[in-house]
């Protein structure tokens, strides 16, 4: 059940539940997120292979259009919502959550996502020119593996709704070890494994910091940003390096 509920909530993918959750149920669903986001590179990995001959251009756009539909833009729509409030919040705390839970989308928000998804797509591009295949699958486990991480240090600030149901009834015995293996998994990848870790570690201090900073803990909104960043920085990091 913890595993529909993970592939119902991060993807698209025609998962029905056969009843509604527990609250202990959706907390230890937070245990399957990095492997929801190995599925998704695996996905991603299946792609490359089926478009093998297709131009490299050509190629990038399309992985990325499978991406950002697998995931249902959710992660997205977090960024879209976190940028229109941190701008437009003016550095109160109040008038940002207010903005955030705004469902329209801002110029602020619009102008993030067009970056954002520019940078994917030339780092892409160049990932792909040099056959480092591993970023497809790196990119969103680490960007799933981080976000549990955040729930798990940092105090959820929106009262209702899913979110707070994560944080309050996530394994937190059992979530670090988890947690853990998947670091160790990562690390299989070499000099590039460890990069990538230590980079989505970085955006997620950096994040917290001004979460905490302003907020005085995390949203959904802010949690589906950082997921957004983290898988950019990764595929940025290993384009360049």
């Amino acid at each position: 059940m913890p595993l529909l509920i993970a592939l119902q909530f991060l993807t698209r993918l025609p998962v029905r539940l056969p009843r509604l959750p527990t609250p202990e149920e959706s907390g230890r669903s937070l245990l399957w997120y990095p492997l929801v986001g190995l599925l998704l590179g695996a996905a991603l990995l299946l792609g490359h292979w089926l478009l093998n001959g297709v131009s490299i251009g050509l190629q990038a756009a399309l992985l990325l259009t499978l991406w950002v539909w697998l995931s249902g833009g959710l992660h997205l729509d977090g960024l879209a919502d976190t940028a229109d409030a941190w701008v437009g919040g003016y550095g109160d705390r109040e008038r940002t959550l207010a903005i955030m839970k705004d469902p329209t989308c801002g110029p602020i928000g619009v102008i993030s996502l067009v970056l954002l998804l520019l940078l994917k797509l030339t780092a892409l591009v160049a990932l792909l020119q040099a056959g480092q295949w591993g970023a497809l699958l790196l990119a969103p486990w680490l960007g799933r593996w981080v976000l549990p991480l955040l729930l798990f240090s940092t105090p959820y600030v929106r009262p209702g709704g899913l979110g707070q149901v994560l944080a309050e009834h996530m394994p937190r015995r059992s979530l670090p070890l988890l947690l853990g293996i998947h670091a160790l998994a990562m690390l299989l990848f070499g000099w590039t494994g460890l990069l990538v870790l230590v980079v989505a570690l970085l955006v997620l201090l950096v994040v917290r910091h001004y979460l905490c900073q302003r907020l005085g803990g995390t949203t959904g909104d802010t949690a589906g940003a950082l997921v957004e960043l983290v898988e950019t920085a990764v595929l940025v990091s290993c384009a360049v390096v």
